[in-house]
């Protein structure tokens, strides 16, 4: 009982540190995207509160906290309630499987860096949790009670289902290389070779789709100002518009730290993966910890850049072609990485 009960605790301390981890990773990626935005259409971006505008993000988030709840009259007000929520929790759900690091040892006894370890199928995990954040959206179009809210709803749940296809199907040439569903596995395989180069189609087909199943520019219909107001978050304001933000930079998040590990090689430094041991780390140490995160964080850091200069870049695509997009360039490529990779693969034992 004491030692489930230290497990409970350490499961906990984890959870704690994630959570609290992504609200200050949302709050800077809205100051870094103002501060990408500006620079790249020629403005200056937030520079009024705090020292170079880095408290805007603060302001903004006690603007909401303060801010009236409105919900429509004739909204059902459970659902409505409850959208949100479902995407907030879906989004921070997905944490649990990504490790950032190996493990560190303490007091003898090896402690994984992620909050549910051990869990050989973290891409499935991934993958069926991210059908799930479908709901919250459909949900939040139907609710409100208002013909953009829905027609945002109905876009969303199409648009989602659609690139969730690609999305799997480009990981399962990863899988296929791999010989395993789970994450930490497939990090340590790539120690030497990372996975975009034996999937560079798998990676770039994850990216696209991962566009899309965020909702970012250029895949942002179903918010689409111009047509929808708001689109499904049109009846929403103060914190309940704050958790749709957030869950929406928190899936900008996962999806980044999902392309680190599966094709980029997590935790491991590019060309010199020994490069921790000439530094003198040694395994299981709270350094060579530190510095594993570092790397993953460098990585899903670059990503994130990517994320936020294709949105101030490329324009938003129309609705029927971000359907054929979907259905008829990254499906059928998926497939035919799969035959490719499977094929490659038999060949090689053949040989």
């Amino acid at each position: 009982m004491p030692e489930l009960l230290v497990q409970f605790v350490i499961a906990g301390v984890k959870a704690f540190i994630v959570v609290n981890t992504v609200l200050l990773a949302a709050a800077t990626l809205v100051y870094v995207e103002r501060r990408v935005a500006a620079w790249i259409q020629d403005r200056i971006g937030p520079n009024r509160v705090g020292p170079f505008g880095l408290l805007q993000p603060f302001a903004d988030v006690l603007k909401l906290y303060f801010k009236e709840d409105l919900v429509p009259a004739l909204a059902d007000r459970a659902y409505h309630r409850l959208a949100p929520l479902i995407s907030i929790a879906v989004a921070l759900s997905l944490y649990a499987v990504i490790p950032i690091a190996d493990y560190v040892v303490i007091g003898g006894e090896r402690i994984p860096l992620s909050v549910a370890p051990g869990i050989n199928v973290g891409v499935l995990y991934i993958l069926a949790m991210t059908s799930i954040g479908v709901y919250g959206i459909v949900l939040a179009g139907w609710a409100s009670n208002n013909k953009y809210s829905l027609l945002g709803g109905l876009r969303s749940s199409a648009q989602m289902i659609s690139y969730e296809l690609a999305l799997g199907l480009s990981i399962v040439g990863v899988v296929m290389v791999a010989g395993t569903l789970d994450i930490a596995e497939i990090i340590a395989r790539q120690k030497h070779v990372w996975n975009i180069v034996y999937q560079p189609l798998g990676f770039l087909l994850f990216l696209v789709a991962s566009f899309a199943e965020t909702n970012r520019a250029p895949f942002d219909l179903p918010e689409a100002e111009p047509e929808l107001v708001g689109g499904y978050h049109t009846e929403y304001s103060s914190m309940k518009f704050g958790l749709f933000f957030l869950a929406e930079y928190s899936n900008m998040v996962v999806a980044s730290l999902m392309m680190a590990t599966l094709f980029l090689g997590g935790w491991h430094v590019p060309f010199v993966p020994e490069l921790p041991q000439w530094l003198g780390l040694q395994e299981g140490s709270i350094g060579l910890a530190l510095f594993q995160a570092a790397v993953t964080v460098a990585k899903t850091a670059a990503l994130l850049f990517l994320f936020i200069w294709v949105r101030w870049t490329v324009p938003r695509f129309r609705y029927d072609q971000l359907m054929r997009l979907g259905w008829r360039v990254l499906l059928p490529f998926a497939l035919l990485n799969i035959v490719v990779t499977g094929t490659v693969l038999l060949a090689l034992e053949l040989v």
